[in-house]
């Protein structure tokens, strides 16, 4: 005959809030027939899940609550008078080790599945991070040839105007500060300010007219651009005679 676990039951979900058998039952999606089959110390006849469920509700670990579950059977019959059968007790301690091993499977899996769905996670994620900087570059490098004559116009334009303050390319100064704002922050620099005087670099410089060698003095006429390492635009320089 199944012994009662009721006492026993009612202890654990008492330290956890629960005031009955119905309120667990709500609250871990089992059903009041399965309780019962618990509250009759029936945990063979409970699913693998079943006893999952329980044991994060009740805070108690599923070998706890399969022993609990013994233990009270054993002590029931004792009370009674009679001990256990020895076949009695043989089956339930192999129900016991299938449902042990069913655990340690079920709880590897699902260790195995939370490390694949991390690594997946962490792999979309780089993804994502690399398809942003993808499109920001994209963004920028379309955004650069479009500016590309104003880029390379305006300096030498507001240069002009800085030396002639009359000339009418002066109202070009003030379209000057929202543009280098806006190379700030895509870490774009100018390689030499127009007018500059500087040492020829063939790397950074293109001759306008005549030659020059490395490191004669020469004069920026349009200025260059570079982004970090990247040469965006050489400098356009001419000799110095």
């Amino acid at each position: 005959m199944s012994q009662d676990f009721t006492h026993r039951l009612r202890e654990l979900m008492q330290a956890v809030g629960f005031l009955s058998f119905r309120a667990l039952s709500r609250a871990t999606g089992i059903s009041e027939q399965q309780i019962r089959h618990l509250r009759r110390g029936e945990t063979a006849n409970l699913r693998v899940d079943t006893l999952l469920r329980l044991s994060q509700t009740l805070q108690v670990s599923v070998m706890e609550l399969l022993a609990l579950s013994a233990q009270e059977s054993a002590l029931s019959a004792q009370e009674s008078g009679g001990e256990p059968k020895s076949s009695e007790l043989k089956t339930q301690n192999s129900k016991l080790k299938t449902q042990n091993l069913e655990l340690k499977t079920q709880n590897s899996a699902t260790l195995q599945e939370l490390s694949d769905l991390r690594q997946e996670y962490d792999r979309l994620q780089q993804q994502l991070v690399q398809q942003r900087q993808t499109l920001w570059q994209e963004f920028q490098q379309a955004s650069i040839q479009t500016l590309e004559s104003l880029l390379l116009q305006l300096p030498t334009a507001a240069y002009a105007a800085q030396q002639n303050p009359q000339a009418p390319a002066v109202k070009l100064l003030p379209l000057l500060r929202p543009l280098d704002r806006l190379l700030e922050d895509w870490g774009i620099e100018a390689i030499a300010p127009v007018g500059a005087e500087i040492p020829y670099d063939l790397q950074y410089h293109q001759l306008m007219t005549g030659t020059a060698q490395i490191g004669e003095p020469v004069k920026v006429r349009y200025t260059g651009y570079r982004q970090g390492d990247r040469l965006l635009y050489r400098a356009k320089v001419s000799p110095i005679a």
